[in-house]
């Protein structure tokens, strides 16, 4: 029965290829960054964000070798590669929008940021009731934190407070700053002192409180300089496809291997050993992860341009990247080993097929809903005056 984890990546491949087309030597995926193969590809790379956080409950290095089950090995160190490919997007996407719709800016802040706000609350307040009906001992203060975001009540929900950020940054920069260069360098400036603050805070229980908050936000910068650029960057890239798709490729394993060699090394976690120079050895691991991220990144999109995605089970997903992201991770802790290392689960599953097959059930309904719901409210005064 254990074996049985294993069929998780043909299911992978078969979620992914279904509905595939393969372009011709000499043609091309004109549409690779269309909204309908971002959607796709996010939709896919929720799905694998999933089995990194399962795979954090069942085989990562750090558990205690009793709660250890194989078979998701894969998943465990890659989360920052797939969170790169939501940023990569939404850099991207915010300055083709931009430039496209007209008056795009107006009512920003509403469209794009109310959203975010509005799944990351309602989210956290779901995980709260499950932790106090899950026994977690709670004073005011503690309530407090949660309700606030100060804490976050869902430990997965850092990238939804940074891309707010990232978005405001954005609108005040292209609202206020004529010049359109300056503008981007504006918004990536935003992005470059939030890692630059996040580097300097020792792990912690609040805000910035590791790396996973700063290791692949360089994206949206890079989505964004990307889209600006696109015209001569693509034409370059096609002159040379063969050749960056090999260097890419081969990228990933190599700057993978330098970057643990790197964490090993330097390490993200200075404050534990009282080491000298704390901010500049974050960087440096940092900046290993990043040439690796790169590296994944690009190979991904090189490979969109011969390759056009997308079929009904992406198109869902797609749908409902936010939700699902924000809610699985209430069901890997019911089913995984401890709720939340804060005492026992609800029911801890042994066996890692099942495990994954439990999330996958319980967070797609739920995911859906919340969509419902989040879209109701925000289009409440569309639908109903009286709202």
């Amino acid at each position: 029965m254990d074996k049985l984890v294993y069929l998780i990546y043909p299911l992978l491949a078969v979620v992914l290829l279904w509905g595939v087309k393969i372009y011709k030597q000499g043609t091309w995926n004109e549409g690779f960054l269309s909204l309908s193969q971002t959607k796709a590809l996010q939709g896919f790379c929720t799905i694998c964000i999933m089995l990194h956080h399962a795979g954090q409950k069942t085989c990562a290095p750090w558990l205690n070798p009793w709660f250890i089950k194989p078979g998701l090995e894969l998943f465990v160190p890659i989360g920052y590669f797939l969170v790169g490919i939501f940023l990569f997007c939404s850099g991207y996407g915010l300055y083709k929008s931009y430039k496209i719709k007209e008056n795009y800016l107006q009512g920003f802040c509403k469209r794009r940021i109310l959203p975010l706000i509005l799944a990351f609350y309602s989210t956290a307040l779901i995980f709260l009731v499950v932790r106090f009906i899950m026994g977690e001992k709670m004073d005011l203060a503690r309530v407090f934190y949660y309700v606030s975001g100060l804490q976050l009540c869902n430990p997965n929900a850092w990238f939804v407070i940074a891309l707010p950020i990232f978005y405001l940054g954005f609108y005040l920069s292209f609202k206020y700053i004529r010049k359109e260069k300056t503008a981007v360098f504006a918004t990536c400036m935003v992005v470059f002192i939030y890692t630059l603050i996040g580097t300097m805070v020792d792990h912690n229980d609040w805000w910035m409180r590791g790396e996973w908050w700063y290791n692949s936000v360089h994206f949206f910068s890079i989505g964004l300089l990307f889209a600006r650029h696109e015209d001569r960057v693509v034409t370059h890239v096609k002159r040379h496809y063969l050749l960056y798709l090999i260097l890419a490729g081969a990228g990933i394993f190599v700057f993978y291997d330098f970057s643990v060699y790197t964490q090993n090394v330097f390490s993200y976690y200075g404050e534990n050993f009282n080491a000298d120079y704390k901010v500049l050895r974050r960087w440096v691991c940092l900046l290993s992860q990043m040439a690796t991220s790169c590296a994944f990144v690009f190979f991904v999109f090189l490979m969109g341009m011969k390759v056009r995605i997308g079929n009904k089970v992406l198109q869902f997903m797609g749908t409902t990247t936010l939700e699902f992201y924000l809610i699985h991770g209430l069901f890997v802790e019911l089913f995984g080993y401890s709720f939340i290392d804060m005492g026992p689960s609800l029911h801890y599953i042994r066996n890692v097929a099942l495990f994954v097959l439990v999330i996958m059930v319980l967070s797609l309904p739920a995911a859906y809903l919340l969509h419902k719901i989040h879209n109701a409210i925000l289009h409440c005064d569309r639908m109903d005056k009286k709202c």
